[in-house]
């Protein structure tokens, strides 16, 4: 073989090899998928059906045991990320509503938020369909440092990195109404790094998630319903879960 049909080869196997790398890095979600779709129910759960559908873009799935009255007016879409807004909630008064998914640079942009306030919130309520899992540890630590309680509010939903936050509420009112939910996360993680590296840096996440609860004061043991839920569904917490795992102190009307 020449020098020059050596460099011809070393080119061909560059170029496959970043066609490797691109699509290895892809977010699966993107990619249309065979034989791993199963039949779900839909509406509200029940214990022991308990499984639906993820699916983040909707605003208002209908996963509550019985249809909520708003404490207040909501809008009719979700932001494209978090958004902080203080507003008069029925039954409970003032509160600062965290509501949106969960960018990354969120958690900075909470604490700037905080910052500008001329007093920490006493109560903080959530509607979100999750978002990046760090993000919601650093703003779960923000919110702990409030020393605010969290709430859910009727008709609200908390699903996928969401719950971390609820997790951070000194006391943590969860309506009948309202809906938790877990599932596997997505981790920083390209595809195409090899098996021993990928399994390390999913476990460190893990590590790190529950190493969280703890401090928290959550059963970390609340990481069975994510760890085995796929990330395109989503496991919703019934009342006793909730109260088992400390993930709520109260069930509220």
């Amino acid at each position: 073989m020449t020098i020059g049909q050596g460099l011809k080869w070393v080119m061909i196997g560059q170029a496959v090899l970043a066609v490797f790398l691109v699509i290895a890095d892809m977010d699966t979600r993107w990619l249309p998928r065979f034989g791993d779709q199963r039949d779900l129910p839909s509406g509200p759960v029940t214990p022991g059906d308990q499984v639906r559908r993820y699916d983040p873009a909707q605003p208002r799935p209908d996963f509550s045991p019985r249809p909520g009255q708003p404490a207040f007016d909501m809008p009719d879409n979700m932001p494209s990320r978090l958004a902080f807004q203080t507003v008069d909630a029925d039954g409970v008064g003032q509160v600062l509503l965290i509501n949106g998914p969960i960018e990354l640079g969120d958690a900075e942009r909470f604490a700037a938020h905080l910052d500008a306030q001329s007093a920490p919130p006493e109560v903080i309520a959530l509607n979100s369909p999750g978002g990046a899992v760090t993000e919601a540890l650093a703003i779960g630590r923000h919110v702990r440092a409030t020393g605010a309680d969290t709430v859910m509010l009727p008709g609200m939903i908390c699903l996928s990195a969401c719950p971390y936050i609820l997790a951070a509420g000194v006391a943590r009112i969860v309506a009948s109404d309202a809906a938790v939910g877990m599932h596997q996360h997505y981790y920083d993680t390209p595809g195409y790094l090899p098996v021993f590296l990928a399994v390390e840096g999913i476990q460190h996440g893990q590590g790190a998630t529950m190493e969280y609860l703890i401090e928290m004061g959550i059963d970390p043991g609340l990481m069975v319903y994510s760890l085995n839920t796929p990330p395109e569904e989503i496991y919703l917490l019934v009342e006793e879960e909730l109260l088992q795992t400390r993930l709520a102190t109260e069930i509220g009307d």
